[in-house]
């Protein structure tokens, strides 16, 4: 975030579909931790596991979270989680919106020349919620200690 706006840095997508298990979260791990290295962030945020009908989906989702989180936690990084849900209301206004329209909220809110692949904007969508979040979180702590802590 550059003040209020959001601002795109870099992003992509970490390819290990052709990988078995071990080296795929192998490669979560050292790729995530090069860009962790690379672009010094203050904190990091996640997608919250969905259980959808296939387990197994769910199972591997989680592991690859798993080599994420603990690259993130390796670099003393703090990480904020989010459900989808919450991601797509804060950046669409519809908590049930299609990847589609992810996907074109993320190019018009961060200005981007092409359509980002749903992955990586999925992952930026993440990002632009917890900007705002934490946006939101400051004011009302602004706003608390502005009038003495109290409540109206």
């Amino acid at each position: 975030m550059d003040g209020l706006r959001a601002v795109h840095i870099n992003s992509g997508c970490i390819r290990v579909a052709e990988l078995d298990v071990p080296a795929r979260l192998k490669q979560i791990f050292n790729e995530l931790s090069n860009v962790v290295r690379a672009h010094e962030p203050d904190q990091a945020v996640i997608e919250k596991i969905f259980m959808s009908r296939n387990p197994d989906s769910a199972l591997k989702l989680g592991q690859a979270r798993g080599a994420a989180i603990v690259a993130c936690a390796q670099m003393e990084l703090p990480v904020f989680e989010y459900s989808a849900t919450q991601i797509k209301q804060a950046i669409v206004g519809r908590g049930h919106a299609d990847k589609k329209q992810v996907q074109h909220m993320i190019q018009a809110l961060l200005c981007l020349p092409t359509k980002p692949a749903a992955d990586e904007a999925d992952a930026l969508a993440c990002a632009l919620c917890h900007g705002n979040t934490q946006y939101g979180l400051r004011g009302i702590q602004l706003a608390n200690s502005a009038r003495g802590g109290r409540l109206r």
